[in-house]
């Protein structure tokens, strides 16, 4: 009798690990949504429609954005954090909501990167130090001379935020003092950048190239580590002296404890897709770099990207709004 209960308990174990093996296999089976922290019409909602669509192409089924806009994308990642971890609702994750925003501020109600599990980086884009087109700082070396003299001001698109930390990690480099000046969102920055009420503006450059190549805004270096293939006349930060370099970043993530099998298989079409020509059209259109870091060196970037946000954030005594 026992050995008879033995061999039927036996089976249903064997049968179940065999139907969830199926469950994992078939995936995904409905819809996917992936979350974004940014309106439609951005840099971060072109990226993220743009490897959706690719995906839903590769997986055969849809791939659905929902944009939840608002605190720099931190709205998003609490969504996904608190979502089933089924590999049915992922992230369009990036430098603000895994990088700055956990170097900077205590409130918030995910952790980076313990509740959720990092699937593939996306791209890269570098952040630019900008001025106006009729401003008389024609270099990134007329910028440093005035900034010595303590004259200059720039723009951040708000307290704590990465344009902030960025600027910062370059004061702290170069020893430079440059008052800030925080707005609410870029577009107020660029306007009063347009109207000479504030000196410069550093952020990335890519949703700003139509100011830049139209003549109304000047890109004096870059952030990455190597010069635009695009603007090869523009150099880097850290060629012309001041040793920064850092890049926003777009990825994707999904919530804490979705299976192995549903993150690898993920993780395979993410690969695939950003081998398409199509889809790799958009982001260097767009002056954003791909990158295929996926999984534990991922993960490791993230915890790399705060800590370097985080040592800039207690050097300058930074605080959140």
């Amino acid at each position: 009798m026992q050995k008879r209960d033995f061999f039927r308990r036996a089976g249903t174990f064997v049968a179940a690990a065999l139907l969830a093996s199926l469950a994992h296999a078939a995936y995904p089976e409905q819809p996917i949504k992936l979350v974004i922290g940014f309106p439609p019409g951005g840099g971060g909602d072109l990226y993220g429609r743009t490897i959706a669509n690719e995906l839903a192409r590769r997986i055969g089924q849809p791939v659905v954005v929902d944009n939840r806009v608002g605190a720099g994308g931190n709205i998003a990642a609490e969504v996904v954090a608190k979502a089933k971890p089924d590999g049915y609702t992922l992230l369009l994750a990036m430098s603000g909501n895994m990088g700055s925003s956990p170097a900077i501020r205590s409130n918030l109600t995910y952790k980076v990167p313990g509740d959720f599990e990092p699937i593939s980086q996306l791209v890269e884009t570098p952040f630019g130090l900008m001025v106006s087109a009729t401003s008389k700082i024609r270099s990134i070396e007329d910028f440093v001379a005035v900034a010595r003299q303590g004259k200059l001001t720039y723009a951040s698109t708000g307290t704590g935020g990465a344009s902030q930390i960025v600027m910062e990690m370059v004061k702290q480099q170069a020893g430079l003092d440059i008052l800030h000046v925080p707005y609410k969102g870029s577009g107020p920055a660029i306007t009063d950048l347009l109207g000479g009420q504030v000196d410069s503006f550093f952020a990335p450059y890519t949703p700003l190239m139509g100011q830049i190549n139209g003549g109304k805004m000047r890109l004096l270096a870059v952030s990455s580590a190597r010069r635009v293939p695009s603007m090869p006349n523009v150099p880097t930060l850290k060629e012309s002296g001041i040793d920064v370099t850092m890049t926003q970043w777009y990825g994707l993530a999904a919530p804490a404890g979705t299976p192995k099998e549903v993150l690898e298989t993920l993780t395979r079409h993410v690969k695939a897709a950003l081998q398409t020509p199509a889809v790799l059209q958009v982001y260097r259109n767009d002056g954003a770099q791909e990158s295929t870091l996926s999984g534990a060196a991922f993960r490791d970037f993230i915890v790399r990207d705060i800590a370097n946000y985080r040592r800039v954030v207690e050097r300058g005594n930074l605080k959140a709004e």
